[in-house]
């Protein structure tokens, strides 16, 4: 793990409004801010970002393709749960079940939503359900618009400590179908393996495959199971049913092949014609950060990631970064995360952004 320097951060917009429309001559976005949310327009997408009730990342469908008209078809996108790490909370989770505030810390392995790997909450909540109000701020450059989330963990495990923050980017640039991200934690705690849980790209609502055609895992050949299919390309059918997160499609760091990149994207179907839209891919953009990464079927299909998972002490942090949006073909996917590889920081400025590494 790396310690990390602080971000500068230049808040050009630091309180929220009643209703706030911003659309200047210099400026190439459109952006109102209620005490809601925070709507975002560029000239090629439309995204929500929360301030209450389930927050973290982008809002379920909120996320406009304007080229082809197709949203996301999900809970959101780059959303954030716990602070984990592996191991079994079974010896103290008596005393977790005593506290209301603690008790949602209690995570159960060995069952089909969670498989049969044995983790544990270090740090709750989960800021997307129980967090329940953030403040973004935005900052406005000439060519791109950013929002800046950070939350304070409140609760914790026997014998750990509360505070760890987590701090998320979301970078829109104009003239992309894409926004880059990080999340990163500055963490209170010692851990053999910490790490965060997170929805990447997100996860997919459906009716048996209406939503959607197909999904891209760039790291299929080197799941435990990767179902017979070949070239990353898995089938909606396959997801006609539930199955457990380490059956199939199931990608783990410890099974020791990392891949040259790390993408996970599904190609979006229109619900009434059954017409294939563009691909919504999520990228991230150094392989070697990710711990575990999900890809199963629990009533809709989940795309939960894990990054981080290395030692790391108190006062240190880790982050990863991504790119999240739309794309015609897996060949344009495949020549934007080139580009942009091996990055794990996203840095911010009144007039500039970039990522680090």
């Amino acid at each position: 793990m790396t310690m990390l320097h602080p971000i500068l951060i230049f808040l050009l917009f630091t309180g929220p409004a009643s209703s706030l429309v911003t659309n200047t001559s210099e400026s190439k976005f459109t952006i109102k801010e209620t005490d809601e949310e925070i709507n975002i327009n560029t000239s090629l997408l439309e995204a929500t970002v929360r301030k209450s009730g389930y927050v973290s990342g982008i809002a379920g469908k909120s996320f406009l393709d304007k080229t082809t008209g197709f949203r996301d078809s999900g809970f959101g996108l780059d959303i954030v749960d716990w602070i984990m790490e592996p191991g079994s909370d079974e010896s103290y989770r008596q005393i977790l079940e005593k506290h209301p505030d603690t008790r949602e810390l209690i995570y159960r392995f060995g069952i089909p939503e969670h498989g049969q790997r044995a983790k544990r909450c270090i740090e709750g909540p989960q800021i997307c359900t129980k967090a329940k109000k953030l403040k973004p701020t935005l900052v406005r450059g000439t060519d791109f618009v950013a929002v800046h989330q950070q939350y304070q963990y409140q609760t914790a495990a026997p014998g750990k400590n509360a505070g760890s923050l987590w701090t998320q980017w979301i970078v829109f640039p104009e003239g992309k179908r894409y926004f880059i991200s990080m999340d990163q934690v500055d963490s209170v705690n010692s851990s053999h393996a910490l790490f965060q849980r997170i929805d990447m790209p997100g996860h997919i609502l459906h009716e048996k495959g209406d939503s959607f055609s197909k999904i891209y895992l760039s790291y299929l050949n080197i799941t435990n199971d990767s179902g017979g299919f070949s070239n990353g390309i898995i089938p909606a059918s396959a997801f006609a049913t539930n199955f457990a997160p380490d059956v199939r499609f199931n990608y783990r760091r410890d099974r020791g092949t990392i891949p040259k990149r790390f993408i996970r994207a599904y190609r979006l179907r229109n619900t009434q014609t059954s017409k294939d839209g563009p691909w919504l891919a999520g990228m991230t953009l150094d392989p070697a950060i990710i711990h575990e990464a999900w890809c199963h079927q629990r009533n809709y299909v989940c795309m939960i990631q894990e990054f981080g998972g290395q030692p790391i002490k108190a006062g240190e942090s880790f982050r990863a970064a991504f790119i999240v949006g739309f794309f015609d073909s897996i060949d344009e996917m495949h020549t934007v995360y080139d580009q942009h590889a091996g990055h794990t920081g996203l840095s911010v400025t009144h007039n500039s952004w970039q990522l680090t590494k």
